[in-house]
């Protein structure tokens, strides 16, 4: 069983009257690449302040590895974090940077500065300034930063906005390579559930500090997928024509009202057929898909779906 590197219970953050965070409760496993998806102010950073230190919460309790209260502070050495951007000095380079945070963080092996530089990709412009990086180098110094004293967790936040596709694709690929090579444990916020989508595991929707929806990619991908929708007011007697007279047993029932059908091999007319010929009442029958966007924007009640 793998290990629960990080678990808050009725998580709450108030500024005066404002809540930023209402009773989240989360859970990240050792290995996981742990997706925040919301808006702007959803309540993401909140988070991850929290758990890291930056802030403290009103209510609720949080463990990392298993660990809480006073016991977590020990912890937290194994947690890397970019959630406010390090002060780079622009007139030094790469490796003078994380040298001067490494010596703050107690570190006197320079070993693993070439090392950190090495994981994202940086080597070989590790004498060049900083002020001279492109965008997507100086989110990867970040990186570099947040692995300087090799953690098992990493949190970061937003660290694709302003990225070019290149720059994203690289960000991705890096994640993807420190988590599978060194199992390092990510928690990523963004507001972009598509690029999120090819590195996550795991997803939590949050939108005005209430937690929304948390779903294994697995069951994101059985939301989405392509399906064939039915409504009726007779699910019971719908979902014994499928099961009974289809021999179909991949399907879902969304509410009262809807199910939807995975099956490849069946088509909307000819399942529609069926069920009329079992006196079952339908208002409709289609093919549909969801897309990522919108089923972002179902949740957070843009949309319907």
């Amino acid at each position: 069983m793998r290990e629960i590197v990080l678990k808050t219970k009725n998580l709450t953050k108030r500024y005066n009257s404002f809540t930023a965070l209402e009773n989240v409760n989360m859970t990240v496993h050792q290995g996981d690449i742990y997706g925040l998806i919301g808006r702007n102010g959803a309540g993401k950073t909140t988070i991850m302040k929290i758990v890291t230190g930056l802030t403290e919460q009103s209510g609720g309790e949080f463990e990392i590895f298993s660990k809480k209260g006073k016991d977590a502070e020990q912890e937290k050495k194994r947690i890397g974090c970019l959630i406010e951007n390090p002060a780079f000095f622009g007139g030094m380079t790469a490796y003078q940077n994380l040298k001067y945070y490494a010596l703050q963080k107690g570190i006197t092996d320079e070993k693993q500065i070439d090392e950190a530089l090495a994981l994202v990709n940086l080597t070989n412009v590790k004498n060049k300034k900083f002020k001279k990086f492109s965008l997507g180098m100086k989110q990867r110094l970040g990186i570099a930063f947040a692995v300087l004293d090799s953690p098992d967790l990493i949190i970061l936040d937003e660290p694709i906005n302003g990225l070019d596709p290149i720059g994203i694709s690289e960000l991705r690929d890096m994640f993807t390579k420190l988590n599978k090579e060194r199992g390092i444990t990510f928690i990523i916020s963004s507001h972009i559930l598509s690029e999120l989508y090819m590195v996550a595991n795991h997803f939590m929707f949050i939108d005005k500090g209430k937690v929304l929806k948390d779903i294994t990619k697995e069951e994101l991908d059985l939301e989405c997928m392509r399906c064939i929708a039915v409504k009726t007011n007779d699910m019971k007697g719908a979902a014994a024509v499928i099961e009974q007279k289809l021999d179909i047993s991949d399907y879902k029932v969304i509410d009262n009202n809807e199910l939807r059908i995975y099956d490849k091999n069946i088509k909307p007319d000819s399942l529609n057929k069926v069920l009329i010929q079992n006196d079952v009442s339908v208002s409709a029958v289609f093919e549909t898909r969801i897309s990522l966007e919108d089923y972002f924007k179902s949740l957070v009640g843009e949309v319907k779906q």
